[in-house]
């Protein structure tokens, strides 16, 4: 593609990087050179794009959403990056709100599309002493802690993590403005952190987890120097709080991607930080297949544009470790329901320390786990009340799974999707039948022979 070079600007890499810094150009390229049109930008955006620009600020569509219609995709939303402050752009726009401890931003709300707006990011290195000490802090491991220095917009795209988020499209003259090769990259189809990739998963730990979420979204590979720290650096995730973990696993999970997400976080030795019980698990022994089935199935939802509902993910995420545990407290004597209790107590607890899980996914997953129990007791009265059950649809597609998965032998699966698809007297056909089929015949017991008495 060819693209006309505006200015030279310096060579960027963030903290103290060991390796020699890369040189970056910012390149214009003009609307005749590439795909990207406004009919393809939703209207709030286009909205608030115009309405920054006719108050004097300057305001672009930025990141994935650029990056999606370049590869004739179909954003799912759209971010704007400005030079005006969050509170200068609040003061535009009464359907806005601010939000962000680590740095402040504006969500302008139409409807149910939410427009999210932030201030050009700088470089507090590069700040004076006293502004540097109070907005840019760090922990012992080089975890960004605060990080409130805004900048112009260069240094908003080179503090982006990837080349291919660092990309700016201009409403008024429509150009793309790409400040890292992120166009480059995407023709080569590869993730490429922007600056030392070391410092910047110090920086931040959850870039390791974006790395794999677009590799796997994209189809693309992560480029050597992106993804040569990953495994050593992984552990780092730990110092991350739990409930944002969550929220990256929900992300990792839900894009429609999700098998080939599992795989990759296996590659990189990122399951173990996010699933540490699970891993476990697996690397004693215990199969992951019922995993791989719920991701491919979960993955073909999305694909229809069916929900995915977190309380089953991580109800399969966590089976592995779950059996271990149960069969532990078996072998240790506890009968076969308290052991499964207590089994469904330890993980989850344990869980909890690595990615917080909240109680309205909790509980109806401990449902899941506990229904796999009752599905195949269906005698008498017991099949009415278990379809009854609120989370009886949710269970029953774990035990098709489960069945999918090779776990346990087909058959109960095809019996309750039968019961739930015959009339009343059908299904009482099929209770009767497996009473007949299922039912120990007693043993007749032998009659004592009749003593008689004496004749006289």
């Amino acid at each position: 593609m060819p693209r006309r070079l505006v200015e030279k600007l310096r060579s960027f890499m963030p903290g103290n990087g060991k390796k020699k810094a890369r040189h970056y150009q910012r390149q214009e390229i003009p609307r005749d050179q590439h795909n990207v049109s406004r009919s393809m930008i939703s209207e709030p955006a286009k909205k608030v794009l115009h309405r920054l620009n006719k108050a004097g600020y300057e305001a672009y569509l930025v990141g994935g959403g650029v990056r999606d219609i370049l590869l004739g995709g179909k954003p799912k939303d759209f971010d704007i990056a400005t030079n005006a402050t969050p509170e200068e752009v609040h003061d535009l726009f009464r359907n806005s709100r601010l939000i962000g401890r680590r740095f402040r931003i504006v969500h302008v709300v139409f409807g149910r599309e939410v427009i999210e707006v932030t201030t050009f990011r700088g470089n507090a290195r590069d700040a004076e002493d006293d502004v540097a000490d109070d907005e840019h802090r760090t922990s012992e491991h080089g975890l960004l802690l605060r990080d409130n220095v805004y900048g112009n917009q260069e240094e908003d795209a080179l503090r982006r993590d990837f080349t291919i988020n660092a990309l700016y499209y201009c409403i008024r003259d429509f150009s793309i403005i790409d400040f890292a090769d992120g166009v480059e990259d995407l023709k080569n189809h590869q993730i490429r952190l922007i600056g030392d990739p070391e410092t910047r998963y110090r920086e931040d730990p959850v870039r390791m987890l974006r790395a794999i979420r677009f590799a796997a979204k994209l189809g693309f590979e992560i480029e050597p120097e992106t993804e040569a720290p990953i495994r050593e650096l992984a552990p780092l995730l730990s110092h991350i709080p739990p409930a944002r973990l969550f929220d990256e696993v929900l992300k990792l999970f839900s894009a429609g991607h999700g098998e080939a997400t599992y795989n990759l976080l296996q590659q990189y030795n990122l399951l173990e930080p996010l699933f540490p019980e699970t891993a476990r698990a697996i690397e004693a022994g215990e199969p992951d297949e019922l995993i791989l089935q719920a991701l491919r199935n979960t993955d073909a939802r999305i694909a229809q544009g069916k929900s995915v509902t977190p309380y089953f993910l991580f109800a399969a995420m966590l089976w592995p470790a779950l059996q271990v545990e149960w069969r532990r407290r078996q072998d240790n004597g506890d009968p076969v329901q308290p052991a499964l209790h207590g089994a469904i107590g330890k993980v989850i607890g344990r869980q909890v320390q690595a990615t917080s899980i909240p109680k309205r996914f909790s509980g109806p997953m401990k449902e899941i786990w506990e229904m796999q129990m009752r599905l195949p007791r269906r005698q008498g009265k017991r099949a009415f009340a278990t379809l009854t059950h609120p989370r009886f649809r949710a269970a029953y597609d774990f035990l098709l799974v489960r069945e999918s998965a090779g776990e346990i032998e087909p058959g109960l699966g095809q019996w309750w999707t039968e019961f739930q698809r015959v009339d009343e007297r059908g299904q009482e056909r099929m209770l009767s039948q497996l009473g007949s089929a299922t039912a120990p015949r007693k043993r007749r017991r032998k009659r004592s022979p009749v003593k008689r008495p004496p004749q006289s």
